[in-house]
C-alpha cells in the first residue's frame, strides 16, 4: 500500500506584523472552552484550541442541560429556561412526598453528563475574569461550539468585547455578529441554494435559517473539526503499538453512528451492513466494529449476532480505554455510516480509503455535505463488492489547519496574536 503523506499540524508561529511589536498585551496566552458535554462538539473547539498553540493554557467549562425523563421533551427551550424548569419540577416532586428539604444544584447537571471538575459557565464569572487580568495575561479566547452554549459565548462578548475575541463554532442560525468568528461546515448554507428552496413550500421559507449567506467573518469547512492531524496519529500509532502492530493486515475500522432526522436507519441498514462485510471478509485481515453511545439497540444486536464469534472481527465493548485513536492511526480502511459529520470528518483526514454505508438515507444538507465529499473523491460509497486490500489515497482533509490560519489571520486585523 503507498503511504499516504498527512497533514502537518499548523504552525504555531507566523511572521509578526509590525503592529505587535511593542504591544504590551496585544499576546493572547489562554483561552476557555464552552461545552455542551457533547464529544463531538467538545472535540471540536479543543481541536482548534490545541491546533493555535493553546492546548496546555485552556480550560473547559460547560452549558449543562436537565437529563432524563421530562427533560428528553424539553431539549428545544433554552438552556436557562429549561433548567428553572427542572428545579420546579423538583421541587414540586419533593413537596408532593411530604419532605422539608430543597434540591441542591449539581455541578454540570449531575454525573451523567461529563467530569465533575469541569466547571460550570458562568458569563459574569468569565467575564470577570477577562477584564481583570487583561493588563497582565493579555486577551482571552472563548471558542464554543453546539447550539446550548450559544447565549453564553454572545453575552461574554457583548460584556468584554474589548477583553475577548469569541468564536463560535457551528451556525448559530442568526446574528452571526455576536461573535467575533463564526466557523461552520459549508453544509450548513444548504438551506439558501436553490435545491433547498424548491424543497420548502414558499410559506415556510421566512423560518428556515440561516436566512443570509456567510459574511466576512464566517470560516467555512468542508467538514467537521476535530483533534487529528499526522503527530496526533503519529503519537497514537506508538501508544497503541503492542495492541495493533501484530494485526494480520489489512485492518477495516467499521465505525456505526446513530440515525438522525437527517439520515434515518434502523434494522434494515444493520442487516445490509452486515451482509455487505461478510461479502468483503475474505479481503480483510482484521475488521474491528465500534458502535456509538447512542448506537440504537436493535442495530447493534443485529451486527453483535453476526459476528460476535468471528475470529476475524473484535467488537468494542465500550470499556475504556476506548479505541478510537488507534483505529484512526492504525486502520488501512474505514466503514462509516453516513448519520454522523464527525466521525467521517475525522477518518477523512487520514488519507485511508473511507467508505461510507447509507449516503442514500441521508437529505437536507446531510446529503450536501455527502455530495461535496464524493466530488472531492474522500470517500466513496460501500456496496460490499470492495477488496479492502486494494488501497486508494486523496489529499487529506486540512480543515482544522486551514480554520487556524484564518483564525491568526482575523486576529491579526484586530492587532492580537496567539503567544509564540
Amino acid at each position: 500500500m503507498r503511504p499516504i503523506r498527512l497533514p502537518e499540524p499548523p504552525s504555531p508561529t507566523i511572521g509578526v506584523p509590525e503592529i505587535f511589536e511593542g504591544g504590551a498585551y496585544s499576546v493572547i496566552r489562554r483561552a476557555v472552552i464552552i461545552g455542551n458535554g457533547y464529544p463531538g462538539s467538545e472535540n471540536q473547539s479543543i481541536g482548534l484550541v490545541r491546533a493555535l498553540g493553546l492546548y496546555d493554557k485552556h480550560v473547559l467549562y460547560r452549558v449543562t442541560r436537565p437529563r432524563g425523563g421530562i427533560n428528553e421533551w424539553l431539549l428545544w427551550l433554552p438552556v436557562s429556561l429549561h433548567q428553572k424548569l427542572d428545579y420546579l419540577i423538583q421541587l414540586i416532586q419533593i413537596y408532593s412526598r411530604g419532605r422539608n428539604y430543597v434540591p441542591l444544584p449539581l455541578e454540570n447537571g449531575g454525573g451523567s453528563v461529563g467530569l465533575a471538575s469541569v466547571l460550570e459557565a458562568d458569563v459574569k464569572q468569565i467575564v470577570t475574569m477577562a477584564r481583570q487580568t487583561f493588563e497582565k495575561d493579555g486577551p482571552l479566547l472563548v471558542v464554543a461550539s453546539g447550539r446550548d452554549t450559544i447565549s453564553v459565548a454572545s453575552s461574554i462578548r457583548r460584556l468584554a468585547s474589548e477583553n475577548v475575541f469569541v468564536i463560535q463554532i457551528q451556525h448559530p442560525r442568526s446574528q452571526l455578529n455576536r461573535f467575533d468568528l463564526v466557523i461552520t461546515p459549508r453544509h450548513d448554507f444548504y438551506p439558501l441554494t436553490p435545491q433547498a428552496q424548491e424543497q420548502v413550500p414558499q410559506f415556510l421559507h421566512r423560518w428556515i435559517t440561516p436566512r443570509e449567506p456567510p459574511d466576512g467573518h464566517v470560516i467555512l469547512t468542508l467538514g467537521a473539526l476535530h483533534q487529528i492531524d499526522s503527530a496526533t496519529l503519529r503519537s497514537t500509532a506508538a501508544a497503541w503499538h503492542d495492541e495493533f502492530a501484530p494485526l494480520p493486515k489489512p485492518l477495516l475500522v467499521v465505525n456505526i453512528g446513530w440515525p438522525t432526522s437527517h439520515c434515518r436507519y434502523g434494522a434494515d441498514l444493520a442487516k445490509q451492513l452486515t451482509a455487505y462485510l461478510l461479502n468483503i471478509l475474505s479481503s480483510c485481515g482484521t475488521v474491528r466494529i465500534s458502535f456509538s453511545s447512542r448506537t440504537p439497540e436493535k442495530v447493534s444486536k443485529i451486527i453483535v449476532k453476526e459476528f460476535a464469534d468471528n475470529p476475524k472481527v473484535y467488537i468494542w465493548d465500550g470499556q475504556e480505554p476506548n479505541p478510537h485513536m488507534g483505529h484512526l492511526a492504525w486502520a488501512d480502511a474505514f466503514v462509516v455510516t453516513a448519520d454522523s459529520v464527525s466521525l467521517i470528518s475525522e477518518a477523512c483526514s487520514t488519507g485511508k480509503p473511507v467508505y461510507v454505508m447509507g449516503p442514500e438515507r441521508c437529505k437536507w444538507k446531510l446529503s450536501d455535505f455527502h455530495k461535496s465529499l464524493r466530488e472531492r473523491g474522500v470517500v466513496r460509497p460501500f456496496t460490499g463488492s470492495e477488496d479492502i486490500a486494494e488501497s486508494w489515497s486523496y489529499p487529506p482533509l486540512n480543515d482544522m489547519a486551514e480554520a487556524a490560519s484564518q483564525v491568526r489571520e482575523a486576529l491579526a486585523e484586530r492587532g492580537w496574536r496567539v503567544r509564540p
